[in-house]
């Protein structure tokens, strides 16, 4: 898994000029958003389906008939989610020369968490624990034993998890993602805010992921169980677990949002990135042995294709139906 994603990303970088920023490709960035702001939000329990999110998102129209709380959870989130891709690949003023930045982290759950606490506050919590400020009360276990530090040292620990980041080199590491999973799963043990910890830690893990040229990861509302499990397992200091889960949506996100749209109609991609629901990877894979989809074979033995090609052998499936 973690070969194929290097591969993926050299390709992203050395062929195609590399992930684009927001501005330069809004349609990549919306479709990863509102995917994002769905899937991290329904992992908290939140019940709107995607069509929704794009609904409130896109339009800013409530649609359906959820509790206001849901609706402002998915805003809140959806708000922080833009925030993040924006400084992540264009970040002005806010980057200090670190991966990231204290005031990031209290930036990236105050944008979360201010429109469901204005009308749905923690009901334990003090003023001085609104969005954006450290807990000041103890956090019971987690399910599978481990407990957060006390609330007199989350700063501490805290500066201690930046210094985590920052001292992130993928270039060194072979297995990357797991040191990226072990940076993910100390700032929920540590779980520094009262509430919001699981969201805010998703959007931290993916203003990483992008300052380091790579897509977001988006953790499927299907795959909530594995993700909780893979959690525990890295509590427990077994990280695979989570990098593979990690690499696998970040590898996933690559074929089918950014690749697809930077490629163009003419320039050759990996037949995983020419997917679609219609037809599969492995279809298309049949179809180019067999001679059917123009195609060419690479030294690995993947085959690649393009947009352009697809088209024409779609094209010649339906004239000979």
């Amino acid at each position: 898994m973690y070969q194929r994603l290097d591969e993926a990303v050299a390709e992203l970088r050395d062929r195609l000029g590399g992930l684009p920023s927001p501005a330069e490709a809004e349609d990549i960035w919306s479709d990863i958003w509102h995917q994002e702001a769905h899937n991290s939000t329904a992992i908290e329990g939140n019940t709107l389906v995607l069509q929704e999110v794009e609904k409130l998102l896109e339009e800013g129209r409530a649609v359906g008939a959820k509790p206001l709380s849901e609706y402002m959870e998915v805003k809140g989130y959806g708000d922080a989610a833009k925030w993040v891709y924006g400084q992540a690949l264009d970040p002005g003023g806010w980057q200090s020369g670190d991966l990231v930045s204290l005031q990031e982290v209290r930036q990236v759950h105050f944008t979360a968490m201010t429109p469901v606490w204005t009308i749905a506050p923690h009901p334990h919590a003090s003023a001085a624990e609104s969005p954006g400020n450290f807990r000041q009360h103890e956090i019971a276990k987690f399910p599978g034993g481990m407990k957060p530090p006390t609330w007199a040292d989350v700063d501490s620990h805290m500066r201690s998890w930046i210094d985590m980041v920052n001292d992130l080199r993928l270039d060194s590491v072979a297995a990357w993602p797991e040191r990226l999973a072990g940076v993910h799963n100390r700032f929920e043990q540590v779980h520094p805010f009262l509430d919001g910890n699981g969201r805010a830690g998703r959007l931290l893990l993916n203003l990483i992921l992008c300052r380091l040229g790579y897509p977001p990861a988006i953790i499927y509302k299907r795959d909530r169980d594995k993700y909780l499990r893979a959690m525990r397992r890295a509590d427990a200091g077994e990280p695979g677990p989570l990098g593979e889960l990690i690499a696998r949506s970040v590898t996933t996100n690559l074929y089918r949002f950014v690749m697809p749209a930077v490629a163009g109609p003419v320039k050759l991609l990996p037949l995983p990135a020419l997917a679609t629901s219609d037809l599969s990877e492995n279809a298309l894979r049949t179809a180019a042995v067999r001679g059917r989809l123009r195609a060419i074979k690479s030294d690995d033995g993947s085959w690649r294709s393009s947009k352009k090609w697809v088209a024409d052998y779609i094209e010649s499936k339906h004239r000979r139906s």
